[in-house]
């Protein structure tokens, strides 16, 4: 089986955009495709204004997301640092130690 998989994807009113993807990768394309259609199709009736206007409100909304989600990610991944080093005190453990000695 081929690792890479030729989709289509149609964002808004542009024309269809080819992809080469993994085919892992196939199930949140079309996720992300289905999520930027769906905030389209709400804001083209809700805001009138013009087609490249609405696409970039799309487009920051979904920026901004990511920037909130990689912020969250970055403070999870420092509790979840201070936890790690909290647990090595506890278990008497020295990270920089083989625990083999």
């Amino acid at each position: 089986m081929k690792d890479k998989l030729n989709i289509t994807i149609r964002i808004a009113d542009q024309p269809p955009i080819p992809l080469t993807i993994n085919r892992e990768e196939e199930e949140i394309i079309r996720q992300a495709e289905s999520n930027v259609n769906r905030l389209w199709s709400n804001w083209s009736e809700r805001f009138k204004t013009t087609p490249e206007s609405l696409l970039a409100m799309v487009a920051f909304q979904f920026a901004k997301l990511h920037a909130v989600q990689s912020a969250e990610l970055s403070r999870t991944a420092e509790v979840l640092k201070g936890f790690d080093a909290e647990l090595d005190d506890l278990l008497g453990h020295d990270p920089g130690r083989d625990p083999a000695e």
